[in-house]
C-alpha cells in the first residue's frame, strides 16, 4: 500500500538553564524585559510531524513517502532519513529558508521558554500525484497550510483514503475551510481539546461532524482513546507502559500505529488498538525520533495488550 505523509519537517533543539527563569524576571520591569540565559548546552533532535510519523511507520516496516519541505541546512535531517531508508522524492528543498526549528529552553522547575521558526514550512512541497489511488492511504498532519488544503482535494478526487490531523495547525483555519477539509474525509483524528476547537470552529456537534467523514478518533493521553463511526463509539484503552519518560511525540506514533493497521487490512477499532501500543514506545523515551523497536518485538507488546495481531 502506498502511504503519504504530509506535514512538516523540523528541527527541535533543546537547551536546560540550571536555574528558574522567575529569579531573572523582574514583574515591576516586564515592559522593559531584556534577559538573557545562559545555558548548559544543546541538543539537536529530529522532529516535525510528518518526520515523527514516517520514522515510526518504518520501525512498522512500512515505507511512506514524506510530503514537505526542509531548508538549505538539511543534510543532517536528510541523512537521517537516508539512513532509515526513507525515499526524499517528496521532500523539496527550499534553499532560500531554514529548516523549522524550535527552540525549547527549560529551568529547573520544568518551565519552558519556546521559540518557533517555520521557515522552509512556509513554502508548499506541491507533490504531483501518478500513483495508483486504489491502494493508497494519506495523513494530513499539521504543516503548511496551502499544503493541508490542496492535497485533500487531491486524495479526495483521486479516491485515496485520507486521515485530517489538524492539530496545531487549528488556530490558522477559519470555519469554512476547515468544513471544507474534513468533509469527504476517512478520518478526523485529534485529542480531546481539539475536537472541542474543532466543534466550536464548525458549529457542529460531534454527530454532525459524523456526517462528514467516516469516523473520528479521538486521543485521551493516559486514559487511552476513542473510536467513533456510524457504529457507535469504542474505548480503546492505553497499552501498558513501564516508564513514562516524555510524552511528546506520542501522538505521531499513535498514527503511526493506526496506518500500520489500516494498511494491513485492520478494523478501526482493532488498528486504534495497535496505535495505542505503538504510542507508547515514543513516552518511554526522551524526542520523537528517539525510540527503536522491530515489529516482531511490536507484535509481542501487542499481544501483551490486545491479544495477537
Amino acid at each position: 500500500m502506498n502511504i503519504f505523509v504530509s506535514g512538516s519537517l523540523a528541527y527541535d533543539r533543546i537547551m536546560d538553564f540550571p536555574g528558574n527563569f522567575s529569579d531573572h524576571i523582574l514583574p515591576d520591569k516586564i515592559h522593559i524585559l531584556n534577559v538573557c540565559f545562559t545555558v548548559n548546552g544543546m541538543a539537536e533532535k529530529f522532529g516535525g510531524t510528518a518526520g515523527n510519523i514516517a520514522y515510526s511507520l518504518k520501525l512498522l516496516d512500512e515505507k511512506p513517502l514524506i510530503l514537505a519541505t526542509i531548508g538549505k541546512d538539511h543534510h543532517n535531517y536528510s541523512r537521517w532519513l537516508k539512513e532509515l531508508g526513507l525515499p526524499l522524492d517528496g521532500i523539496k528543498v527550499i534553499e532560500s529558508e531554514f529548516t523549522a526549528g524550535a527552540y525549547i529552553t527549560t529551568d529547573k522547575a520544568d518551565n519552558q521558554i519556546t521559540g518557533f521558526n517555520p521557515g522552509a514550512m512556509k513554502h508548499r512541497s506541491e507533490h504531483s500525484f501518478s500513483t495508483n489511488a486504489a491502494d493508497s492511504i494519506a495523513i494530513m498532519s499539521p504543516g503548511n497550510l496551502d499544503d493541508m488544503k490542496i492535497y485533500a482535494q487531491e486524495y479526495k478526487r483521486l479516491g485515496i483514503k485520507c486521515i485530517c490531523d489538524p492539530g496545531q495547525s487549528l488556530t490558522a483555519w477559519d470555519s469554512q475551510s476547515l468544513t471544507e477539509w474534513i468533509k469527504g474525509s476517512s478520518i478526523l483524528i485529534s485529542n480531546d481539546y481539539e475536537l472541542e476547537l474543532i466543534m466550536k470552529m464548525t458549529g457542529m456537534k460531534k454527530n454532525e461532524l459524523l456526517s462528514m467523514t467516516g469516523a473520528i478518533i479521538t486521543t485521551l493521553g493516559e486514559k487511552g482513546s476513542i473510536v467513533a463511526d456510524a457504529s457507535g463509539e469504542t474505548m480503546i484503552p492505553a497499552a501498558k507502559i513501564s516508564k513514562v519518560v516524555d510524552p511528546t511525540g506520542a501522538g505521531d506514533a499513535y498514527r503511526a500505529g493506526l496506518i500500520k493497521g489500516l494498511a494491513m487490512g485492520k478494523s478501526l477499532v482493532n488498528a486504534a488498538k495497535m496505535a495505542a501500543v505503538a504510542a507508547v514506545y515514543a513516552v518511554e523515551q526522551y524526542g520523537t525520533q528517539e525510540h527503536r523497536y522491530t515489529f516482531s518485538e511490536f507484535a509481542e507488546r501487542h499481544a501483551d495488550n490486545f491479544g495477537a495481531l
